[in-house]
């Protein structure tokens, strides 16, 4: 069944996932805007928000990111967000191209306010790289039902989760799919498409 729908999906997730590969480094600024606005909210309200911000020249210009993610929730606390990350963001983008893509992962989880190991993955992966687990619910959903994991974890450590993604290496591994187009084929799977 898990082929069956891969098969179908395959064309699209792999263009995707070149699209990914293929974005510029004058967009991390607003990848990273992207993945710092999603967590607990839609992925489409924040895309829109993200627009808007860029409309705006947030990423040169001295305004107020408040009034662009209004939709988005949490979103006092992810205006404040924003603006430490854009003074940071030079910072960010030397150690992205100085690091590996696992020891980046940790250090933007460690250094950038907002960002914990699954979205530093998900910002890594929109920006092409490999092979990092980004454990959403939508992911975790499917390898519960896939029995890679017995339950879904009730917090996920940083430990818990260097354990999960090592399983769902070692699945995807099993299943001859790659981990990066299981996790979008899973999240088109809850979602209705594969998106970013």
């Amino acid at each position: 069944m898990l082929h069956q729908v891969y098969r179908q999906h395959q064309k699209v997730i792999r263009q995707r996932l070149r699209d990914f590969s293929a974005v510029p480094s004058s967009e991390y600024f607003y990848e990273l805007c992207f993945c710092l606005l999603t967590p607990a909210s839609s992925a489409k309200v924040c895309y829109t928000a993200v627009v808007s911000l860029k409309k705006a020249d947030f990423a040169k210009k001295a305004i107020d990111p408040f009034p662009h993610i209004r939709l988005v929730r949490f979103n006092r606390t992810k205006a404040k967000r924003l603006l430490a990350m854009k003074k940071q963001f030079p910072e960010i983008v030397a150690k992205i191209q100085e690091l590996s893509s696992v020891d980046s992962r940790l250090w933007l989880a460690d250094h950038v306010d907002g960002l914990g190991l699954k979205e530093s993955a998900h910002f890594l992966r929109n920006i092409g790289h490999r092979g990092l687990g980004i454990l959403d619910r939508h992911i975790l959903k499917h390898l519960v039902q896939h029995k890679v994991i017995p339950s879904l974890p009730k917090s996920l450590t940083r430990n818990r989760y260097f354990l999960i993604e090592r399983k769902f290496q070692k699945f995807a591994a099993q299943v001859k799919i790659p981990m990066d187009e299981l996790d979008l084929l899973f999240w088109s799977q809850e979602t209705g498409e594969v998106f970013k």
